[in-house]
């Protein structure tokens, strides 16, 4: 037979190039920004994508396998990252502090454990991009208590007004920021919305998330005046929100490379971890945590969203309980007679978990009042010395008439009352006296204060404080300055200061009673009241104090006029 040898040469050298091709498509080398061609490094959504050396970290192009068959939660987490991987600076910094940082990683890992599921269904249910399953790290670093100077709080850091504009209740009970289902819904809708206002640019979300999409768009017109681009990256933004979004980047990265990093993926099954049960009516916490036969302080982290160790009177009737609890905590709650659902003397949770290095005053004391056969809020207002219009506010009511049984708060303690209730903190850092009058007195600034800290000690807004003083809230504050504080007509500077509320005893100090949270020592705890360890020990049994102190333990700290908390 004869053979063409030109055919077959030509066959040849079109096999070898077609494996050249093949071999350069699939090469491991990182490519730089200008080594990509700008007409191929396009994608329908307008970013810049470059090519990695992680092969596989956003390949849009694989075969989605139903979340069903993932064993862990980052194995479906990774299955839905659609964001581009982009070679930038700013994300490069952002990946190597947290591997200088291993530590911050695992316990962010612990304390997303609970959480994790849940966002992914909010997540894949909403077709939003995987990696933002890992914007509270970012936000909140996993913490649902977490509080910010700028008045935002939760796992997804909502301010005021967007809760509010996201359905997120907020009043003397409940803060649906906190709540880890409200909450949660709320982010993931908030940020669809944002993704379609920019038209599918989910880095121009994620920027609008941090600063504001009016601020953002400002921010692009800016750069369309001068003729510049108007990709996140060209903008011009503040210095957070230049390495917000990278940051989350970075953190997408490292979890979907983190054998690359060596950095361990603890076993979080995909599977959920909680489930949100009706109560149908007020609660206590402590009495939840009975029901479901759960550590009191597995039920507080997972209902955050309460500012008291009992339900709202007005609800939500909701709580998360854990998966594996659920069907006994509902039998044991039908079997549990409605007058034992809520008890006057309760032990109030503490809240004061904190992100961002920022802790708030602890929680002050107040008056519980359960309603009995017959009362209505002008005899109950009477009792204790106080207004309609106070009790109305303090508890959120449109009417004069309530229910039996439901527990109400009342605001300012009279001295019969403390002495009732002496050692049951209040979970608000508002002054417990609401309808004293106020005056204003004057305080001297130290080293090292602030308009924000200042206005918190004294229980007032740093707006507040600065309009007093006709300063700009942004204002620096000098060594010795004066500043005019408002206080309750009656209560002496050193009191207010401290915020702590004067009680019956004679030396002015009081008992509360503290819950120790995850990582608490009896030092920490010392410092946090300005307290001795010695003292810890005196006041409470040797079992309570020792070395190892359990979450969700309860141990006794006394407060004195003179203790400040840090």
């Amino acid at each position: 037979m004869q053979v063409n040898f030109n055919r077959s040469a030509n066959f040849l050298l079109l096999l070898i190039s077609l494996i050249i091709v093949g071999c350069t498509d699939t090469s491991k080398a990182p490519l730089s920004i200008s080594d990509t061609p700008p007409q191929s490094s396009q994608v329908d959504n307008g970013y810049v994508r470059h090519p990695t050396n992680k092969t596989g970290f956003f390949n849009k192009n694989k075969v989605k396998i139903s979340s069903d068959h993932k064993n862990t939660v980052w194995e479906r987490m990774l299955a839905m990252y659609s964001l581009p991987d982009i070679d930038n600076e700013r994300i490069d910094r952002e990946v190597e502090w947290y591997l200088q940082h291993p530590a911050s990683l695992a316990i962010i890992q612990q304390r997303a454990q609970p959480y994790l599921h849940h966002i992914l269904e909010e997540i894949d249910a909403k077709d939003i991009p995987g990696e933002l399953a890992l914007l509270p790290v970012v936000e909140s670093a996993f913490l649902p208590d977490a509080y910010s100077k700028s008045d935002a709080s939760g796992l997804w850091q909502f301010i005021p007004s967007t809760g509010n504009d996201f359905g997120l209740q907020q009043n003397y009970w409940y803060d649906g920021r906190r709540d880890v289902y409200a909450s949660t819904k709320a982010a993931t809708d908030y940020l669809k919305q944002l993704s379609e206002t920019f038209d599918g640019d989910w880095l121009l979300a994620l920027a609008s998330y941090n600063y504001g999409k009016g601020n953002v768009r400002k921010a692009i017109e800016r750069n369309e005046d001068l003729n510049l681009p108007t990709d996140y990256w060209s903008l011009s933004l503040p210095e957070e929100t230049m390495n917000y979004v990278p940051r989350l980047l970075a953190v997408a990265r490292i979890f979907a490379n983190a054998d690359d990093y060596n950095i361990r993926l603890q076993h979080i099954p995909n599977k959920p971890y909680f489930e949100v049960v009706d109560v149908h009516s007020q609660l206590d916490l402590p009495k939840a945590a009975e029901l479901a036969d759960t550590p009191l302080f597995e039920i507080l982290k997972l209902n955050p969203g309460f500012n008291h160790a009992t339900t709202s009177p007005q609800g939500p009737h909701q709580l998360l309980i854990p998966v594996e609890k659920v069907e006994s905590f509902k039998h044991n709650l039908a079997q549990l007679p409605y007058d034992e659902r809520v008890k006057q003397k309760f032990i109030p949770r503490d809240t004061s978990i904190l992100a961002k290095r920022e802790e708030p005053e602890p929680r002050l004391l107040t008056s519980l009042y359960k309603v009995k056969a017959g009362e209505g809020l002008t005899a109950i207002a009477r009792k204790h010395n106080t207004s309609i219009e106070v009790l109305r506010k303090a508890n959120h009511l449109t009417s004069s008439v309530v229910r039996v049984g439901t527990v109400l708060q009342i605001p300012g303690v009279s001295t019969k009352a403390t002495s009732k209730y002496a050692g049951l903190p209040l979970l608000t850092a508002k002054a417990n006296n609401d309808n004293a009058l106020t005056t204003a007195q004057s305080y001297s600034v130290k080293k090292g204060d602030t308009l924000f800290n200042v206005a918190k000690r004294f229980s007032m807004g740093a707006k507040e404080v600065a309009q007093m003083n006709n300063l700009n809230p942004q204002s620096a504050l000098v060594s010795g300055q004066k500043l005019k504080i408002k206080s309750v007509a009656g209560q002496s500077l050193a009191v207010a200061s401290s915020a702590v509320p004067v009680t019956a005893s004679a030396n002015n100090a009081r008992s509360i009673s503290y819950i120790v949270r995850q990582g608490d020592s009896l030092v920490q705890i010392s410092r946090k009241f300005n307290v001795s360890v010695t003292d810890l020990r005196k006041w409470n049994a040797p079992t309570a104090v020792n070395k190892s102190l359990t979450p969700g333990k309860i141990i006794k700290v006394i407060l004195s006029s003179g203790n400040r908390t840090t």
